[in-house]
Order: structure tokens, then C-alpha cells, then sequence
């Protein structure tokens, strides 16, 4: 089928399982079974991913590992190998670029495309979903899902739909039906948080949310109220960007015990912060916003921030900061914390370097090493 009314076209790739699968091709005997790929499951580690045979089981990405082996002590739990992931990565990228220029990579396992013109010169984004995914499994065998839509986050939510292997197509005269019993939770962005506040206001689905007003969605959400409207109306304008940089680096860290010792996590804020100036002045990057990630004991994860006015000299200025973050901003030393990070967000190229950065290189997330978002 191809529509008269598509404008345009978008796939969005989603790797299935992608570290788990990796694991499960390059190792044979781990074929059929649950594997979760992540932490120490007998320390505090976390999961990052796992096989469809571990999802039977409840087990899911950031999980803790520990309690992953209560659900499932049959699993593989394996650490990541991430040479790997980024080689097959890298590989699955190129494939992209075969059929478009317009690819926007959002992770080692996940992209965007814009077919509305492309390399095949080929009408049919379906046609072309398809071609692309026989293409990936041909050359890594590992399989993808797509999302074939009229904008980037339909394309996104289609690519859920259907997992593993799947291919799913919101055509455009049938967004209004796709998106109508949708949960509000399927859309990107709402996470726990917001989904229990809309539920407080019998706001579960799409359209519970379109028959609200802008003005009431404004009063308990601000502006983001406004994009979720859009959004669950079917409406983004947002482009695929093909050289889209990374806005924030980071680093964080699972400590093997919870503290409450705030000179231990003054030390490792001071570890971060040289890390992370480090790896930004080496790109000839720099940003003014220092952000503070902590997590509690209970899980309780919050951030806090703080921008400069311009931007940090050296790796003291971005501990100094965080430092007083951590200080006055949280409950470090009342409160026991098993995770702190700390990054530099809305990043740009720095005044005083000449380096040309490569932000079309797929972006890399890691615990505890650098991360970027």
C-alpha cells in the first residue's frame, strides 16, 4: 500500500535484546535460555539487558542483578562486553546509510530514518523497513523491529509493538485509531512519575489526554502538558538529524555498599569531575550546566543542577560545583546513597579548541564508565 498522503516517511530500528542476542550468536549454548546481560547478580549491580526468555520471568533493563537471580536462578547472567556491541553497532549503522543519508543514531541499538527520499529511490517506507531489517539479520544475524510512520515518535511507538522481529506500520490515515486507546505511558517521556499523576486525573490513554484542554493540561504539567497534547494527537514536527551531538556527558557509579560517608563521596565526585573534563576538553567539547545524579538506598533517584556563567576552566570548578550540590541540594550523609554521578550538559563545541568533533559515531551509555545522552 502506498499512500497518497504520506509526507514523510520515517523508520525508526530497534535491535532486539541487543547485548543479550549478541551474546546469544556469538555463544551457541546460550541459545534458548535466559540471559541477562549486566552487574554482579550476588553484589549490587544492575541489569542492561536481557534475553526474551528472561523477560518471561519478570526480569527487565535496570533491574537489580540480585534480584534478577531470585526470579530466574537458571539464567546466564553475563557482564557486557561492549568492543562487541559497539563493533556490531557500528556495522548496523552502516547498513542504514546504504538506504539514506538521514539516519539519526539515539544509540548503539536504536536509529532513525528519513526515507522520504533515499538511496533506492523506492516509494514504499514499508518495502524499504523490510529490506533493512532482512539486510541487518543477513549480515550480524541478530534481528531488528521497526516502526514505519509519518513522524518520529509514531515511528517509535510502532517499533514496540510487535517485538521481537516485528514490523509495524501506522499509515496516516489510520494515526487517529492507532493512537486512540494508546497508553499514556507508551509515549516517550512519561515515566512513572507522570503517569501516576495523569492517573490521578483519570488520564490513562491518548485520548483521555487529547479531550483535555490546553489550559488544564498547562496547570499540572507546564509546557511539557502542551507537547503531550501534540503528541497523543499524532503531532511532531521533529526532524531526523543525521550529525544530531550529544547534549550532556556524564559518569556514575553503583558503590558495592551504601553511605552516608560525604568525604568518600566527595572523593569520587573529585574522580568524576577530572573524567569528565578530561574526556570533554580531549573532544574539544565543553558545557556550563554540572549536573548531579544520586541515587538513595530505596532507589530513589533524583538530579540537581547548576549553570555556570561561563563555562569551567578546569575539573575544580565542576567539583567545586557538584561538591556544593551534593552539600546543599541532597540528603548526602543523612540519607544512604548507592549511586552518584556527575555530568556536563548542553554541550557545544569549546571556544578554546579548534578540534572538530564526530557526533555521527553511535552514542555510547555505560556504568560506570562515561556516558553520553
Amino acid at each position: 500500500m502506498n499512500s497518497p498522503s504520506w509526507g514523510r516517511k520515517i523508520i525508526h530500528i530497534d535491535m532486539d535484546a541487543f547485548y543479550a542476542s549478541i551474546e546469544q550468536r556469538d555463544h551457541p549454548e546460550y541459545q534458548g535460555k535466559a540471559v541477562v546481560v549486566g552487574g554482579d547478580p550476588f553484589g549490587r549491580g544492575v541489569v542492561s539487558t536481557c534475553s526474551y526468555e528472561a523477560r518471561k520471568f519478570g526480569i527487565h533493563s535496570a533491574m537489580p542483578a540480585a534480584q534478577a537471580r531470585r526470579l530466574c536462578p537458571q539464567a546466564v547472567f553475563l557482564r557486557p562486553h561492549f568492543e562487541q556491541y559497539e563493533k556490531d553497532s557500528e556495522t548496523i549503522m552502516t547498513i542504514l546509510r546504504q538506504y539514506t543519508g538521514l539516519v539519526e543514531p539515539v544509540s548503539l541499538d536504536e536509529a532513525y530514518l528519513d526515507v522520504t527520499q533515499n538511496r533506492f529511490s523506492t516509494r514504499d517506507p514499508v518495502m524499504l523497513a523490510s529490506m533493512i531489517k532482512q539486510n541487518i539479520f543477513a549480515v550480524t544475524k541478530l534481528t531488528a523491529s521497526a516502526g514505519v510512520a509519518p513522524n518520529m515518535f509514531l515511528a517509535k511507538v510502532a517499533s514496540d509493538f510487535n517485538k521481537p522481529d516485528g514490523l509495524t506500520v501506522v499509515w496516516p490515515e489510520e494515526i487517529q485509531n492507532f493512537l486512540k486507546d494508546l497508553p499514556v505511558r507508551k509515549i516517550p517521556g512519561v515515566g512513572p512519575v507522570t503517569e501516576k499523576l495523569l492517573a490521578q486525573h483519570k488520564i490513562l490513554t491518548c485520548s483521555d489526554l487529547t479531550s483535555r484542554t490546553e489550559d488544564f493540561l498547562y496547570e499540572i504539567l507546564g509546557k511539557s502538558g502542551l507537547e503531550l497534547r501534540r503528541l497523543a494527537q499524532g503531532i511532531d514536527e521533529s526532524f531526523v538529524e543525521p550529525n544530531r551531538e550529544s547534549k550532556q556527558l556524564s559518569t556514575e557509579e553503583t558503590f558495592t555498599k551504601d553511605t552516608k560517608d560525604v568525604g568518600f563521596l566527595k572523593k569520587k565526585l573529585e574522580d568524576y569531575a577530572k573524567d569528565v573534563f578530561s574526556n570533554l576538553k580531549e573532544e574539544g567539547r565543553m558545557g556550563k550546566t554540572v549536573v548531579l545524579k544520586v541515587k538513595y538506598f530505596n532507589f530513589e533517584s533524583i538530579t540537581r543542577s547548576h549553570t555556570l556563567k561561563k563555562e569551567p576552566a578546569d575539573w575544580k570548578e565542576i567539583y567545586e560545583t557538584a561538591s556544593d550540590l551534593l552539600e546543599r541540594k541532597t540528603l548526602a550523609g543523612q540519607k544512604p546513597i548507592r549511586l552518584l554521578g556527575l555530568g556536563i550538559s548542553g554541550l557545544s563545541t569549546s571556544k578554546s579548541s579548534s578540534f572538530n568533533p564526530n557526533p555521527s559515531k553511535p552514542i555510547c551509555f555505560r556504568t560506570p564508565t562515561t556516558s553520553y545522552s
